[in-house]
């Protein structure tokens, strides 16, 4: 189990395949699609608004991440990372950070020696066996389909922080 989920400070999400459902379309021209979910990035924000940062680890590099994680005001993106290692620990020492302070969702065996690491690991419903074997938490959506939503709502209300971020929406 993890340790107290108020401690979180970051969650750091892994895309293809947490952030997206996965699949990378490419058309005639070269070009590269990925679809997001809206409720994922309405989650990243009240988590923003909570005090947790946000950053990304993939291990693939497209322009299309950095348009997201611009719109979704995350200034932590690191792609390309074929071993996440390097970039999680140079993000630690970058925001002073302990593991135990990090939150990380990952779906497949790469994103495994940061998952061993961090205070808090999720994945998503349709992740690797051997990803859902090491999480903390599996979320009941799949991957680029609420996924991401269901671990910011998990982390805000398990850390208290839910009812402060939520307020306005519940006040008549």
């Amino acid at each position: 189990m993890p340790g107290d989920l108020s401690r979180i400070k970051l969650l750091l999400l892994d895309v293809d395949g947490v952030m997206t459902d996965g699949r990378i379309i490419y058309d005639s021209g070269g070009g590269e699609t990925k679809a997001f979910d809206v409720k994922d990035g309405h989650g990243l924000k009240l988590v923003q608004r909570a005090g947790i940062k946000v950053g990304i680890i993939t291990g693939r590099k497209s322009t299309i991440v950095d348009r997201r994680a611009s719109e979704l005001g995350i200034e932590i993106v690191y792609q390309g990372a074929k071993d996440k290692q390097q970039p999680f620990w140079e993000i630690l020492q970058k925001l002073a950070l302990e593991p135990g302070e990090v939150a990380y969702a990952g779906d497949d065996i790469i994103d495994l020696p940061v998952m061993r690491q961090v205070g808090f690991a999720a994945t998503v419903a349709d992740a690797v066996d051997e990803v859902k074997a090491a999480a903390h938490m599996v979320t009941r959506r799949a991957g680029g389909r609420g996924a991401v939503r269901e671990i910011c709502d998990h982390l805000l209300k398990e850390s208290g922080r839910w009812p402060a971020v939520t307020r306005r929406y519940f006040e008549v």
